[in-house]
């Protein structure tokens, strides 16, 4: 007497492929958080956070690339050390930092959906640099914008103009560094694939 089995793909390959993608992407985030430093003018610490989010709403895509940092913030939660210098655990995402954190999703699917010009993935060669720049503009915008009103809830000494000098403009710099950076990785993954 013979038996025959028949394999059954509960996730397909494509789904599982983008999955361990987006969980590679939410590592990488999370090991950026450890290069931090202390900003002496902001409650905020500069970190290499952000330049994580740029490149998985790049390279994902908007919806894998704001599920990778869907991904990051639940492994945070749940106590993995991945926030700012191996924070870790729920407080992280009520304290000080938490509109930059819960920002970083939408700013992920924010900019990719500017650089692949919808959910579809395009090929990133065909991307121009105004578009790569542009994307990570807006992504800036977006994490900035909800960092200040975080800082202003969460410390009440605050007012809007301190948070908004204190949680976005010190940083500016060091964005435009992370952008560059961003801009390099792409280019020469891009020029490595060739």
């Amino acid at each position: 007497m013979e038996t025959q089995t028949e394999s059954v793909d509960l996730v397909g390959d494509e789904a599982a492929a983008n999955l361990a993608r987006a969980a590679l992407f939410a590592a990488l985030v999370g090991a950026f958080a450890y290069v931090s430093f202390p900003n002496p003018v902001s409650p905020a610490p500069v970190t290499l956070q952000v330049l994580g989010v740029f490149l998985a709403g790049i390279m994902l895509g908007p919806v894998w690339g704001g599920v990778s940092l869907v991904l990051y913030l639940v492994a945070g939660a749940l106590g993995a050390p991945v926030f700012a210098g191996g924070g870790a655990g729920f407080g992280a995402l009520v304290g000080s930092t938490a509109g930059y954190l819960w920002s970083y999703p939408l700013a992920a699917a924010l900019i990719g959906a500017v650089v692949h010009r919808g959910p579809a993935l395009r090929d990133l060669d065909d991307v121009g640099l105004p578009t790569l720049v542009g994307a990570m503009a807006a992504g800036t915008v977006l994490i900035y914008a909800l960092g200040v009103v975080g800082l202003y809830y969460v410390i009440p000494e605050f007012t809007l103009a301190e948070a908004f000098l204190q949680g976005a403009v010190v940083f500016l710099p060091a964005e435009g560094i992370k952008v560059a950076a961003a801009v390099g990785i792409v280019r020469s993954e891009a020029v490595a694939a060739a």
